[in-house]
């Protein structure tokens, strides 16, 4: 069973690539972030035979799961907040697997009050981290984190020591949640190589390799057992009109 992440950076802008990806790629599950709507194409996708949840916003955010089998929604808020409206979090039951799909946020500019309520979710999401594991279920947690975790993830650690996506306090609340018990399934399979998931469309990054890793696939010790790949797919960024994040995925056994 495949699950993917991507972060396709605006589903009317970008729904032709997905399409292309989903027809090539065939995964099993998919966790898509920025969708930036408040009217997703579900019709469309069930038609197609995907079974689909969504939570979005106009314009801003957005979070979907699309599945070849059956969801039971969980959750459509990540607890610990009654106040947060934004759509970043989806959390569904499918083929036996729990699955998070999450758009953590960006955090700039940085100090301020972006970056205060990137910590606040982190450790909002920590929390709720530790119930799933406690469940003892296989578990993924699937998105665009917004986080880089090592300079080794980073194409120009210097120009981006600043950023929110690099600044140790972000680092540092992913790695604590890594260490609870959660396997990196990219680092897990390429512990040494240089890989990115996101390239920005400014100064011709994507021409000069200026990647960053920031879209990641955490599984449960449940899940980690089960996994038999994991990959980049790097080429879809190539394509024209391309979203400036590609597909990440796991590759899971069966139970």
């Amino acid at each position: 069973m495949r699950v993917a992440t991507f972060n396709i950076n605006g589903i009317a802008a970008r729904r032709q690539r997905l399409d292309e990806w989903l027809e090539a790629a065939r995964p099993d599950i998919v966790c898509l972030q920025e969708i930036k709507t408040a009217a997703f194409p579900a019709e469309a996708y069930e038609a197609a035979g995907w079974h689909v949840l969504w939570a979005g916003e106009k314009g801003f955010n957005g979070v979907a799961i699309l599945a070849r089998h059956p969801l039971e929604e969980v959750a459509r808020e990540l607890p610990g907040d009654a106040g947060d409206r934004q759509a970043r979090w989806l959390e569904a039951k499918v083929a036996g697997l729990h699955v998070a799909c999450l758009y953590l946020p960006n955090g700039n500019p940085a100090p301020g009050p972006r970056f205060d309520y990137k910590l606040a979710f982190m450790q909002r999401l920590a929390g709720r981290a530790r119930a799933l594991l406690a469940a003892e279920i296989p578990t993924v947690l699937a998105g665009d984190w917004n986080v880089c975790p090592t300079d080794a993830d980073v194409a120009r650690p210097e120009a981006m020591a600043a950023d929110a996506l690099c600044l140790p306090q972000a680092r540092e609340a992913f790695r604590a949640i890594v260490a609870e018990g959660w396997t990196e399934a990219v680092r897990a399979r390429f512990p040494h190589e240089t890989v990115y998931t996101y390239w920005d469309y400014q100064a011709g990054a994507w021409a000069k390799n200026w990647g960053l890793r920031i879209d990641h696939l955490l599984l449960s010790p449940a899940a980690a057992d089960r996994m038999t790949d994991a990959g980049i797919d790097r080429d879809v960024r190539a394509a024209e009109r391309a979203s400036d994040h590609v597909p990440v995925w796991v590759e899971l056994s069966s139970a």
